[in-house]
């Protein structure tokens, strides 16, 4: 077990607005747990609305607490008698539009950010983390310069330059073009880890959260449904929320049979060991699309009824013969026709049910 004392730690935190009509509260996070260690990178993945981004707001001091209490290295920060001002958590913040100063140059808006240091350190401590974000040649530019990526890495650079304890950033990719996401996110996890800063990331998109993420809380309703590494949140979803949620996929029936096996239109598929459904239940199973394979020698066939073209493979919708819908990730050189029926089979190597 670890020892390290959480740097963060959020206990039942509940935060609420006053009704639009004055009467009561309306709750946005509730019941909300979350420890990260020094040295984590952690992620709130969530749809919008679902309280991810008022958490960071309350972790920075914006937002009050009606309940719990939000600690920074044991110490407490926000509870509903105590409220730290931003200036004193040493938290640095990354915005999803970045924030940059757009008549400031790139080492000036670096420079803004070090008040707190002597006028003769803060050029070269601006520089230094420049040059750990891969931008030391960029220092003269303005932002208007730079790319998306550029801009982000400036933003990053401006925010752990204090050498905050922590980093808080707030959907940092969500304006940047959809296929340099998830590069640009395991480059910042490099960044980050290679400096050993401590970071918690919102955001909606899963493939950024898996890209940059130790630890993934997922989000609903204001509470962390569950809180994982990302191979556990895809292969042990702990409902079928989280399982809906994470990954491309569909839930088909199937039947509990003897000797640890679940019967589905496809076939029989292995159980865990501690399944304990009874024989005979009938059981919801999730089939994603890397549980279906392309195979040309099965006699088990499904008709392609919609592709997506995604480089390396296409994304299949395919149609059973009981009309069942399911997703397949087959490589690029099977470019097979709408309406083509192909043979498939099942993969499938962690089984996920969901009964009643």
């Amino acid at each position: 077990m670890n020892s390290t004392q959480p740097l963060l730690s959020l206990e039942e935190v509940e935060i609420a607005y006053p009704k639009p009509d004055g009467k009561g509260w309306m709750r946005i996070v509730h019941d909300l747990n979350l420890q990260l260690e020094p040295g984590g990178i952690a992620c709130l993945l969530g749809p919008s609305g679902c309280g991810k981004s008022t958490v960071l707001r309350a972790i920075c001091g914006f937002e009050p607490l009606q309940h719990g209490q939000i600690k920074l290295h044991d110490k407490v920060v926000s509870s509903p008698t105590i409220n730290l001002a931003p200036s004193q958590r040493r938290v640095g913040m990354v915005f999803q539009d970045f924030a940059l100063f757009p008549h400031l140059s790139v080492i000036e808006n670096v420079i803004f950010g070090l008040g707190a240091l002597p006028a003769n350190q803060r050029h070269a401590v601006a520089m230094d983390w420049l040059g750990k974000v891969s931008l030391a040649n960029k220092s003269q530019a303005y932002p208007h310069e730079l790319s998306g990526g550029q801009q982000q890495r400036v933003a990053l650079a401006r925010a752990m330059a204090p050498e905050p304890d922590l980093i808080l950033l707030d959907e940092p990719f969500s304006s940047l073009d959809v296929d340099l996401r998830e590069r640009l996110a395991s480059e910042m996890r490099d960044i980050l880890k290679n400096n050993g800063v401590t970071a918690l990331l919102v955001t909606h998109d899963q493939f950024e959260a898996f890209a940059i993420a130790d630890h993934i809380g997922v989000m609903n309703d204001g509470n962390i449904v569950q809180w994982d590494t990302p191979y556990d949140l895809y292969h042990q979803p702990i409902n079928r929320y989280v399982a809906d949620f994470i990954g491309r996929g569909v839930f088909v029936k199937g039947a509990i049979q003897d000797n640890a096996m679940v019967e589905i239109e496809l076939g029989k598929l292995k159980l865990d060991n501690d399944h304990h459904d009874p024989i005979g239940r009938v059981v919801d199973v999730l089939l994603r699309a890397d549980d279906i394979q392309h195979d040309d020698a099965s006699p088990l066939l499904a008709e392609v009824i919609r592709k997506t073209f995604r480089g390396a493979d296409f994304l299949y919708t395919l149609k059973l013969a009981s009309g069942q819908e399911v997703f397949a990730y087959v490589p690029s050189h099977h470019d097979h026709h709408i309406g083509e029926k192909i043979g498939i089979r099942l993969g499938a190597d962690h089984v996920v049910t969901f009964s009643d």
